[in-house]
């Protein structure tokens, strides 16, 4: 083997097991060999970062303004409340509605992000039909994964085998190439959900005990905060008085949390959100919530000259008009994972406070501020309602799952939403009719979305997953350096050694496994970027047509139906629905084996 392609595989591998292991961030293995490859000499600058040009790598961050532009105006709110209408009482018509809305959805946004965007949809409406959402979340994440089969700018892997025909000088897939094999794998995956949800029979998915509910009681029955919540004066004498939060460090010290200070002024009371520079004054009452009250409070009370005061309600529910609480799961790209709430410091930057924690469906008691975060964990936060309104909009690292019936639950720009769609057509149509590129179609949608207010600048600049961008650009020069190594050439030989005199049929076959296998553990993105260019030699030396070989690569980089671990779609769900790996394998084996045979018999018949 020469050593320029040992130099690669060898990367290339470092890369994979990084991957698996998750660390560092994926973004970051995919820059460090972006780096290498040059530095070893394998690739010249220029082509190491080409990426950064790549029209594709413009559309899929415009992609992600639009959904968030999609999101702000309330348009998948609207959608959920229409579901839940239709849905009436079934459970069963409740699937079809969800699956074909967010197929159908997905197919112009992200799948990532319109699956965030139903999570919480889905647990008002599981919530409401008394069932429980584990039933529903494998639906939509399956929904998810397939909605970026269904046209060309849905998912990044159809923009990546787009790029790989147009570079060996073919001709592009258009808008709806997809749609015929993705609208058929939609149609089949609903009737086959309406089986499998039935699989899903362990006993947490068979009762409503620990699903999440809509008020603020449930949340504090659930983690289990009765007799945590404390009204306590600080009188003049207090050596409170005078001193700033960040002085105190209430948390680490005493181990309270600080969720309100209640202060006299102006004739009526009103609450302040507590930050590190606000500065306690005689007479206010601060809301404090002590972990472990039976041990703690008494010392505290004790320690700096505060005076208890009746509480009304439980866990501060009779002042629900100012505070409000929310769950928000770990996404799992955020930058939280193996940090604890200290050490993020997550009060300080966004205002609100964590009182509680589940993981794998278990709510987590004592010092949970100390714990590592792990993708998929379920925080509970209180706070002031517009900060948690603001939390919705920081999906880099968490999701708000579930608000309360006490919440305000309105869109930020919900009067813009006729513009938003409006943006989103107008996107559509350039894109199917071809007037432009793709790229500049997406931009002229994001720059009609600012016009029309439907996003600010700032909001439009943090909906966009920057870990992903930077990894398809970072992992897009590894296919330049195989082919300049010959690698693919060597990888396609063996591959048709192997396979000598087989059939198109089994080649399908055998891209579907290999893409599948590979996206498991990798993301699919990478996948598509390793295997674009083996499936254009494998048709290259058959001298038969390219596209069915890339739009098998493209369906099958999709199909990670298998692990919670194979997509970002299907970690998301893990937590809401409460799954344990076993439910992703039980239910997606079987599909997956049903998509591979549908693509091995109608891929060569659409596309051949």
């Amino acid at each position: 083997m020469p050593w320029d392609l040992a130099v690669v595989l060898g990367l290339l591998l470092v890369c994979i097991v990084l991957f698996i292991l998750d660390w560092p961030r994926m973004d970051i293995v995919a820059l460090s060999a972006m780096v290498a490859l040059p530095v070893f000499g394998i690739i010249s600058v220029p082509e190491a970062f080409a990426g950064f040009s790549d029209p594709n790598v413009v559309l899929i961050a415009a992609l992600f303004v639009i959904g968030e532009g999609i999101t702000r105006t309330g348009i998948a709110l609207q959608v959920g409340q229409w579901l839940a209408r239709k849905a009436g009482s079934s459970e069963a018509k409740l699937v079809v509605l969800l699956m074909l809305s967010v197929g159908l959805l997905g197919s112009v946004m992200s799948s990532t992000g319109i699956v965030a965007i139903f999570i919480p949809v889905v647990l008002n409406v599981t919530s409401r039909l008394n069932i429980h959402p584990g039933r529903m979340m494998m639906p939509l994440s399956v929904a998810g994964l397939i909605s970026g089969m269904m046209t060309l700018v849905a998912t990044p892997p159809n923009m990546i085998v787009d790029s790989a025909l147009k570079s060996e000088g073919r001709e592009g897939f258009n808008f709806f190439s997809f749609t015929p094999m993705g609208l058929s794998i939609l149609v089949v995956s609903v009737g086959y959900m309406l089986l499998a949800r039935h699989w899903l029979t362990a006993k947490s998915l068979t009762t409503m005990s620990n699903s999440r509910r809509r008020t603020l009681k449930s949340f504090i029955d659930e983690y289990q905060l009765q007799n945590r919540a404390f009204r306590l004066q600080v009188p003049y004498s207090s050596e409170l008085v005078g001193r700033t939060l960040g002085e105190l460090d209430l948390r680490q010290r005493n181990g309270v949390n600080l969720i309100g200070i209640e202060r006299q002024g102006r004739g009526k009371t009103y609450l302040l959100n507590p930050i590190s520079q606000t500065e306690i004054r005689p007479g206010d009452v601060l809301l404090a919530d002590l972990v472990y009250p039976e041990n703690d409070l008494e010392k505290f009370v004790d320690e700096l000259g505060l005076v208890v005061l009746p509480i009304e309600g439980t866990y501060f529910s009779q002042q629900s008009r100012n505070v409000g609480m929310a769950e928000v799961a770990v996404v799992p790209e955020s930058g939280l994972i193996g940090r604890t709430i200290v050490e993020e410091q997550f009060r300080t930057i966004h205002g609100l406070s964590v009182i509680g924690l589940r993981r794998g469906g278990e709510a987590i008691t004592g010092a949970i501020a100390d714990e590592k975060l792990r993708p998929g964990d379920i925080l509970l936060v209180i706070g002031p309602w517009k900060q948690i309104h603001y939390l919705r909009t920081q999906k880099r690292n968490f999701l708000v799952l579930s608000m309360p019936v006490e919440s305000d639950d309105i869109a930020p720009a919900h009067s813009q939403a006729p513009w938003a769609l409006a943006s989103l057509a107008v996107m559509i149509v350039l894109m199917v009719s071809g007037i432009v590129p793709n790229a500049i179609a997406a931009l002229i949608a994001c720059l009609l979305l600012g016009l029309f207010r439907c996003l600010d600048v700032e909001t439009a600049y943090k909906s966009i997953r920057w870990q992903s961008i930077f990894l398809i650009v970072g992992m897009m020069p590894f296919a330049i350096a195989l082919e300049k190594t010959h690698g693919i050439e060597m990888a396609v030989s063996f591959l048709m050694r192997t396979l000598d005199g087989a059939g198109t049929h089994v080649l399908i076959a055998v891209l579907f496994v290999l893409t599948t296998g590979f996206s498991l553990v990798i993301s699919n993105t990478a996948t598509a970027i390793l295997m674009a260019p083996i499936a254009m030699s494998i048709a290259k030396q058959l001298d038969v047509s390219p596209y069915p070989f890339v739009m098998t690569v493209a369906i099958a980089a999709s199909a990670a139906f298998m692990t919670p671990v194979a997509s970002p779609v299907n970690t998301l769900v893990m937590g809401p629905g409460e799954y344990k790996f076993g439910d992703y394998l039980k239910i997606g084996t079987p599909f997956t084996f049903l998509v591979l045979v549908m693509c091995v018999i109608l891929i060569p018949w659409w596309y051949g």
